[in-house]
Parts: C-alpha cells; sequence; structure tokens
C-alpha cells in the first residue's frame, strides 16, 4: 500500500485530549468497520489496508515503529485452510452409514497443510472432558489408546455442572473455567495423545456461545507455521451438534446424559462407542500467508527497556454469506475494532503529557479470531523481553449500551492489576462486578493469555464478561444488551456500527486501562501474581531480573 493510500484512510486527528472521547472511538471504528477492509481478515487485500491503516494511525500521532529491527510490522507466517464440499462424511452404527451434513450435524476443520483429508471408518471414544491433571489429580484418559481414533469430548471441564458441595465441585475452579475447559487445550490434548480426530459436543452454556458462533468460519482455518514434526496429528478438528451427539450415543447404546455424570468422577474412565464410526474425506485449500502484528511504541524517559504493552486484536471473519440485510463481511465492529480505538485514545493521551519513565508498547495483533495466532507469535518471538515487561493491557469487546456503574473483572485472584482496577474504578465512582459467567473461560480467550502463559501479569477488559449495572436500566439493561449482541452479533455480519450504540461507557472503560497503564509506566513497581495463580512460578523464575 502506498503511503499516500495509508494516510488517505486514516481519520483526521482532533487535537489531543486526556480523556477519551466516544465520537473520536466512533470514528475510528466506522473506518476499520467499513467495506473498504472487507471484514480484515488475514491474508487477504483487508489485511493490506488496515495494516497501512494502523501505521499511518500510530504515526499520525506521532509512535515510533515498535516491531523488530525499526519496523512497524512483526511478520507472521500463517497456515491457512479451508475444506472444500465433503466427498465423505458420516457416521457408521452397527453397519448402516447415517450421512451427516457439514454445518449441520457437524462443524470440522483441518490444520494440516495438506491438499487433502481423510477419515475412513475411524473408532469414536468418548473421553468425557478429556482433562489430564496430575497437579490435580484427575486423568480422564487412564491409558487408553487413541491412535487411529476420534476423540468426542465434552465442552468446558468437570466442574462445569457439579453442584455445589458435589465431588468435582472446587478442583476445577467450580463455575470458572479453567483451561482444561478449553476447545483448544482439548484438540491438543487429542493431538498429544495420536488420535487423528477430536470432536467435542456442543452445548451453549458450556461453549457460552450458540451453534451459529461455531459454524462461521466456514470450515476455514488458521495456525501458525509448524516444521513437519510439530505437526497435529489430527485430520480434522471440531464440533458435534447437541441433537446429533444425543443420537450418535444412543446408536451406540450409551445415554449422554449418564455419561455427562460419570465423566464429573475422577473414576471415570473412556467409552469406545461400540459400533460406531466416523468417516470424512475432504478436499483442502491451504496456502502460507504473511500476516502480521502492527507495533508502535513510545520510549520510556528514564528505563526505556522496562515495558508496559497495550493490546487488541485487528483481524476480523472477512466475508461470509450475505445476511438478511445482504451484509457479507463481518467486520467486527465491536470485536475488537472498538479495542483498536480505544488504543488510539490512550495513545493519544499519553503523547500530549510528557514523556512515560518506562516505554509503552501499542501491539494490534493478527489472527485473534484464528486462536491467538498473532500474539502467541510474539510471544514466541518477543521484541521486547517477556522479563521485562511489566503488564499487559487487553481490550477486547466493549460494551455499547452506555455508562455503567460498576467494572467487570476477568480472573478474579490472578494478580495485583486487579487491585489496580478497583482503585481507578472506585476514582470513577465505579464499583468491581466480578464476571457473572467465568464458565465461559474469558480469561483464557484473549490475546493477554499469549503474555500470561509466559508469565507477564495481565487484564483483560471485555464487555462479554457479564451484564453491567447500567446507569440507564440497571443490570436488566446490561444482560440485554449481553444477550443481544452474544445471541445474534458476535461474529456475525451485523456485529457494525448502529445508531443505538452509545460510547460513554466504554469510554469509561478506556479511561480506566489507560490510568492503569499511565500508573505502572510512571512507577517503578511491578505487578506480581496472587499465589494460587498457574502462572506465579513461570514469573517467579526471573524475579532477579526485576530487582
Amino acid at each position: 500500500m502506498t503511503a499516500a493510500l495509508s494516510c488517505s484512510l486514516a481519520c483526521p486527528l482532533a487535537a489531543q485530549a486526556q480523556t477519551v472521547e466516544p465520537a473520536r472511538l466512533e470514528q475510528s471504528v466506522r473506518t476499520l468497520a467499513s467495506d473498504l477492509f472487507q471484514g480484515r481478515a488475514p491474508g487477504t487485500i483487508g489485511e493490506e489496508r488496515t495494516i497501512g491503516y494502523l501505521v499511518a494511525r500510530f504515526e499520525q500521532l506521532g509512535l515510533e515503529p515498535g516491531g523488530p529491527d525499526g519496523q512497524w510490522v512483526q511478520t507472521v507466517p500463517l497456515l491457512h485452510t479451508r475444506l472444500g464440499q465433503s466427498q465423505t462424511l458420516s457416521i457408521a452404527q452397527n453397519g448402516a452409514a447415517t450421512p451427516w451434513t457439514f454445518g449441520k450435524q457437524v462443524y470440522l476443520s483441518t490444520l494440516q497443510p495438506k491438499d487433502n483429508v481423510a477419515i475412513a471408518n475411524a473408532p469414536l471414544v468418548f473421553v468425557g472432558y478429556g482433562v489430564s491433571a496430575p497437579e490435580r489429580g484427575w486423568d480422564d484418559f487412564k491409558g487408553a489408546d487413541l491412535k487411529g481414533k476420534v476423540a468426542v469430548f465434552l465442552i468446558n471441564d468437570p466442574d462445569f455442572e457439579a453442584a455445589k458441595g458435589e465431588d468435582p465441585f472446587g478442583k476445577f475452579g467450580g463455575k470458572t473455567m479453567t483451561y482444561y475447559g478449553r476447545w483448544t487445550y482439548k484438540f491438543e490434548e487429542a493431538a498429544r495423545r495420536g488420535a487423528i480426530g477430536a470432536l467435542i459436543v456442543h452445548d451453549t452454556p458450556g461453549a457460552g456461545y450458540g451453534w451459529n458462533v461455531v459454524v462461521s468460519p466456514s470450515g476455514e482455518n488458521y495456525d501458525l507455521v509448524r516444521p513437519a514434526d510439530k505437526l497435529t496429528s489430527l485430520q480434522v478438528q471440531g464440533w458435534v451438534e447437541g441433537d446429533a451427539a444425543k443420537a450418535l450415543f444412543t446408536g451406540a447404546g450409551q445415554d449422554l446424559a449418564t455419561l455427562r455424570k460419570q465423566a464429573r468422577s475422577a473414576k471415570f474412565k473412556p467409552i469406545e462407542l461400540k459400533g460406531a464410526t466416523f468417516s470424512a474425506a475432504f478436499p483442502v485449500n491451504q496456502e502460507v500467508v504473511q500476516s502480521a502484528n502492527v507495533l508502535a511504541r513510545i520510549p520510556g524517559a528514564k528505563r526505556p527497556q522496562e515495558t508496559v504493552m497495550y493490546g487488541a486484536h485487528w483481524d476480523a471473519y472477512g466475508e461470509g454469506k450475505p445476511d438478511a440485510q445482504g451484509r457479507i463481511y463481518r467486520a467486527g465492529a465491536n470485536d475488537d475494532a472498538l479495542g483498536l480505538a480505544g488504543l488510539f485514545e490512550i495513545a493519544r493521551a499519553f503523547k500530549a503529557a510528557p514523556a512515560p519513565d518506562r516505554s509503552i508498547v501499542f501491539a494490534a495483533w493478527t489472527a485473534e479470531e484464528r486462536g491467538l495466532l498473532g500474539s502467541e507469535h510474539y510471544a514466541q518471538n518477543p521484541v521486547y523481553p517477556i522479563d521485562k515487561t511489566v503488564a499487559n493491557l487487553t481490550i477486547d469487546v466493549l460494551q455499547t449500551a452506555g455508562k455503567a456503574k460498576d467494572v467487570i473483572l476477568i480472573g478474579k485472584g490472578q494478580n495485583s492489576l486487579e487491585d489496580d482496577l478497583a482503585k481507578f474504578a472506585t476514582a470513577q465512582g465505579r464499583v468491581i462486578t466480578q464476571e457473572s459467567l467465568p464458565e465461559r473461560g474469558l480469561f483464557y480467550r484473549a490475546d493477554h493469555f499469549s503474555m500470561a502463559k509466559r508469565g507477564v501479569p495481565v487484564l483483560l477488559m471485555m464487555g462479554l464478561a457479564g451484564a453491567s449495572d447500567m446507569v440507564e436500566g440497571g443490570r436488566a439493561a446490561g444482560q440485554a444488551w449481553i444477550d443481544a449482541y452474544t445471541g445474534k452479533c458476535y461474529h456475525q455480519a451485523c456485529d457494525a456500527v448502529d445508531d443505538t450504540w452509545k460510547l460513554e461507557g466504554a469510554a469509561q472503560d478506556v479511561d480506566l486501562m489507560l490510568d492503569i497503564g499511565r500508573d505502572l509506566a510512571n512507577s517503578t513497581r511491578w505487578p506480581q501474581w496472587k499465589a494460587g495463580s498457574e502462572f506465579k512460578a513461570i514469573r517467579d523464575k526471573s524475579a532477579a531480573v526485576r530487582k
């Protein structure tokens, strides 16, 4: 993209100010969610235009390139696959084959760089929640051989449906999902054990979203480019729709509801679905695309080697089937163009003040929607030392229903940044509310998690974590917003700016992230993981570096 075109995409900048203004947030979102960017899918002309726009905005705000070798971008090679029309897709039970329809009974994708994937009459093994957690005294696999087989999982973790006081309630965080409940973990665990396929039984409460969200990528998937010896063993991975799963288990002489209860016991053992096999054959369109993270920086005046990082993802879902209004681009106005707009306003505020003591890095990640791939690539190849990264502050989806009396905390008990959040929320006249839907595992579903896995203290601002107590309409209004967004527009074409948006609350949340980061950037303190966090030991190993 030429410099002239890049600059033409950047909105005119108003006078810099310390307070985030809703109108400026909306202006940025309207640009990023416009058809010009074609849904911001990695590896497309939409990406090229998005990268040019982001660079132009950061440059106009007075930031310097923050990527490797003084560049604005960090290249992220991605494997991009898309399944073609199925040649075979069926379940055979006791010799009788039942065709399955892609997107109706089952949803699949692949992360293998092949032109074809094929599974022929593979046995299916139900592995419960598929958890291997020796530190919690839990092993769902009991040594079962999954080689050449298809593993069938429940979504979430063993605590999810357990009643209080019932075993194993509390071993996996109660209703708060652990990483063992994430679909990414389940697919990775199936591959580690040599399975050739993995299927997760979908249910909306356990997954945190409906079947419409599951099928929204339309057979497309992305992964980081991996060496041959690191490729997954899974030919296909995906989900089984709830009613289709019940029929599958019934045909194998099993009752899914009964097995759900059995899977909540540490005594559970894998169950082969007798007489049932799975077959699937698809052509695959596969390519390696060169995507990119955009990194911008404000150097610290006193301790530039110490970094406070802000992050949001630039990618959305690109082009899809027309919706009822004929819209084909799934442009992610809220998810996460609004987060990017927040980064611009935070950068504007920092540049309007004296240089901070510590450096500030702004990261616009690629391929978050494809499995946090851009942030994971950065975490594997950091531009700034992980051990001296003070914190990662991530914005990913903000509520658009107006001002709220509270702030939703995601990941209570993880680290001291939650205390910073409470402090600055109080200064705004707001209170902290714990996430009301911890079973959705949001702490593990945004780009900050790539940094948390390396020990960097993190804080996520996300409007999907629970119903806010709205100034107008209270918690009922907050719940109505959650229900409408997640039930209708999440990852769909209707995630677009509309006249009902009220961004005063989103501006408050961006202001909070600004206040927290500004305080960290002008101090000598290091946020700490709290006792009991699974990330504390990782950070503690490098404690001497920060003295």
